[in-house]
């Protein structure tokens, strides 16, 4: 894989991720193995960066985001960043980590994949949640295990883990502080798939590959569309409507009915 240009996206000021180029696709590695890639603020504010980069650069179609090593995806935020916060700090941070990454996520334009390569707990299942797919490694561990700390999931938690896995086996898991193991994730469809360690980014790549022959124009409509209906706000057969709708001007619509009609492969 091809580093990205030390001129670009400030790379020098990256202590915590790392960036590399795979065709269309931008694979982040969180770099802070000694800490098993816990979130720190730094972390957030680095990932929350580059992001804010590949929305503008039309060469990047698909994110992968995964963790250095082979032990863990995030195991978790940096509990020692916030142990003597009071409660308003406290709602400060959960508030400032919503907003900054995994809403960010949730909302990206760009199709993001979480390569879960080993512990994903708390924020760190938390980031992956907020993906828009999770492939895992066979040996990768998941759960919530805020209550063990006395506190809650506050990074989206609470709401992404039963909207993937319904309100009852969410409750359990929160309330239990247990951990998923890989098949189980897969049997509860939290994760897309699990592969082998050795196969696991690979099948990423294959999958953001896909993803990126496609229309981003109509890849950013439907992820938009999607979420709508996950919004209490939004009626999602409106917003549906209203895009389907907005395609019909696109650029990229023409390209893909004319290939069609052509018989040949768009070029988007």
């Amino acid at each position: 894989m091809n580093e990205l240009p030390l001129h670009k996206i400030n790379y020098m000021n990256f202590q915590n991720i790392k960036i590399e180029l795979k065709d269309k696709i931008a694979i982040v590695v969180i770099n802070r193995p000694k800490q098993l890639n816990a979130l720190n603020k730094m972390t957030i504010e680095e990932l929350h960066n580059a992001l804010s980069h590949f929305i503008n650069d039309a060469k990047i179609r698909t994110i992968i985001i995964t963790g250095s090593g082979e032990k863990a995806f995030v195991a978790g935020a940096d509990i020692k960043e916030f142990a003597d916060f009071d409660v308003e700090r406290g709602r400060d941070l959960a508030k400032s980590g919503q907003e900054k990454l995994f809403d960010f996520i949730e909302k990206y334009p760009k199709p993001v994949i979480a390569a879960i390569n080993g512990f994903a707990l708390g924020g760190g299942l938390e980031l992956a949640m907020a993906c828009h797919f999770r492939l895992c490694s066979e040996n990768a561990k998941m759960g919530l295990p805020e209550v063990s700390l006395g506190v809650i999931p506050g990074y989206g938690g609470t709401q992404r883990l039963a909207q993937l896995i319904g309100k009852g086996k969410a409750m359990e898991l929160i309330t239990t502080a247990k951990m998923l193991s890989s098949k189980k994730a897969l049997e509860h469809n939290l994760v897309n798939y699990v592969f082998s360690s050795e196969e696991l980014l690979n099948e990423c790549l294959k999958l953001g590959s896909l993803i990126s022959n496609n229309s981003p124009k109509a890849i950013t409509a439907a992820i938009e569309a999607i979420n709508a209906g996950f919004d209490n706000q939004v009626n999602g057969y409106e917003k549906e409507i209203e895009l389907f709708g907005n395609c019909f001007g696109s650029d990229e619509f023409i390209e893909g009915t004319t290939a069609f009609l052509e018989k040949r492969k768009a070029n988007f």
